[in-house]
């Protein structure tokens, strides 16, 4: 028999880079293992230089970025953590984006506009990722634009099972926030026992960003507690009149349920005097202190995060951590 056999173990490192660090820790603790050593830091110039401590070579390696404000420096700084893995003959790459950067612009809406979530996907392959890992994309079409396996992770286990204990399902409807989200907001209202559906119109000016006026609330919701879903809060904006919009239309009380707690500002000042009993998000991104209000609850992502690499990492489902549906 020609060549050489080895039998050597597989070795998962887990990398963090500098915009969520405590994220990072929950997940190396849920895992129970150490971060790679890291050497990060900025020039003069906003430059981003990067160093790994220990070796890589053929290891499974998971790169691990949350993409807060600034945004395009977090996403720089992880293009350049996974071109210097591949330089260090890293076997496997997996790109860790909680919240994919970018996300929003998935298509074109007017002639000339970039398809920007495509470009950071192609950039990220270019870097050298094999693989890429994301919570509750704004469109789930938007795996297609990466050039690999592409793991889409639903934080919806987490927050449904959070928001039953809040509820009396006998007096609840789920509500979307737009048209657009109404097929999340099914698969929220079947998770509850196929509790009511409503949807609140609303229009936007696509040449305005954060702007949108909702108009109506579609659907039952009278005297029933209102659970307002979606994958993303930024500004809060439409959240805040979407709340005020259903508790105009006779719900007893309004609770929301959000993925990404973007909560750029004026977004705490919005949701805590919009009306809403409670707002809950996941720790996908920073809650700094500035951005937390009374009513804001934030649920833990690490866990999740932590099962999906540990199933990537042994060649297992990452769709079994969904009952099937990822």
């Amino acid at each position: 028999m020609t060549g050489i056999t080895t039998h050597g173990e597989k070795r998962l490192v887990l990398v963090s880079g500098r915009a969520h660090p405590q994220l990072a820790k929950d997940v190396a603790r849920e895992l129970d293992i150490e971060l790679l050593p890291t050497t990060a830091y900025d020039f003069a110039n906003g430059e981003i230089y990067v160093r790994f401590n220990e070796s890589v070579r053929g290891s499974d390696v998971f790169v691990l970025q949350s993409h807060t404000s600034p945004i395009n420096q977090w996403l720089m700084e992880q293009l350049i953590m996974v071109d210097a893995l591949k330089r260090a003959s890293a076997k496997r790459i997996t790109v860790v984006a909680p919240f994919y950067p970018y996300a929003r612009q998935d298509k074109k809406h007017r002639g000339r506009e970039p398809i920007s979530a495509r470009l950071v996907a192609d950039l990220f392959k270019t870097a050298g990722a094999d693989r890429l890992m994301s919570v509750d994309l704004h469109a789930a079409q938007s795996q297609g634009f990466f050039d690999g396996p592409v793991d889409h992770l639903w934080a919806q286990p987490i927050l449904t099972d959070y928001v039953r204990s809040r509820i009396d399902p006998a007096r609840t409807s789920v509500v979307s926030p737009d048209a657009g989200r109404i097929r999340v907001a099914e698969m929220w209202a079947a998770k509850f026992g196929g509790v009511p559906l409503a949807f609140v119109h609303k229009t936007r000016d696509i040449s305005k960003p954060n702007q949108a006026v909702a108009n109506r609330v579609v659907g039952e919701v009278e005297g029933r507690t209102a659970v307002l879903v979606d994958d993303l809060i930024d500004t809060g904006g439409t959240i805040a009149e979407a709340v005020k919009v259903v508790l105009a239309a006779g719900a007893s009380d309004v609770i929301v349920a959000a993925t990404h707690g973007v909560l750029s500002d004026p977004a705490a000042q919005r949701l805590s005097e919009s009306g809403a009993r409670e707002v809950i998000v996941t720790d996908t991104l920073p809650i700094t202190a500035d951005k937390r209000f009374p009513q804001l609850t934030v649920l833990p992502i690490a866990p999740l995060l932590a099962r999906a690499i540990r199933e990537v990492f042994d060649d297992g489902s990452v769709t079994s951590l969904f009952d099937g549906v990822a």
